[in-house]
C-alpha cells in the first residue's frame, strides 16, 4: 500500500516541478507550483508517518514552516506588485532595482 502512495507522490512531484519549470513568467504561478510541491511533500510525510506509527508532531513543525514560507512569498508578491505594477518577470529591468 505504501508503494501506491509513493507512486502518487512521484506523480505529484513531477507535475509540480513541470509546472514550476514551465510557468516561469509570473511570480504568482511559480509560488503556486511551489506550494503544490510543499503540499505533496506534506501528504507523503503524513502517509509515511502513519504507516510507521510515529508521532505526528513533526508534521506540525513542517506545517508551521510551510505557512511561514507561503506568507513570505505572498509578501514578496505584494511588494513586487506595488512597486512595479505587475508580477510578470519580463517587465523588470535590473537597472530599476
Amino acid at each position: 500500500m505504501l508503494i501506491f502512495y509513493k507512486g502518487f507522490f512521484l506523480f505529484f512531484c513531477f507535475m509540480g516541478i513541470l509546472s514550476f519549470v514551465g510557468k516561469r513568467k509570473h511570480l504568482l504561478s511559480t509560488l503556486l507550483s511551489l506550494e503544490f510541491l510543499v503540499l505533496s511533500l506534506f501528504f507523503y510525510m503524513f502517509v509515511v508517518l502513519v504507516f510507521n506509527v510515529f508521532d505526528l508532531y513533526f508534521l506540525m513543525y513542517f506545517l508551521t514552516f510551510s505557512v511561514c514560507e507561503g506568507a513570505l512569498g505572498l509578501s514578496i508578491l505584494v511588494s513586487m506588485i506595488r512597486s512595479h505594477g505587475t508580477d510578470y518577470f519580463g517587465a523588470f529591468s535590473m537597472l530599476q532595482c
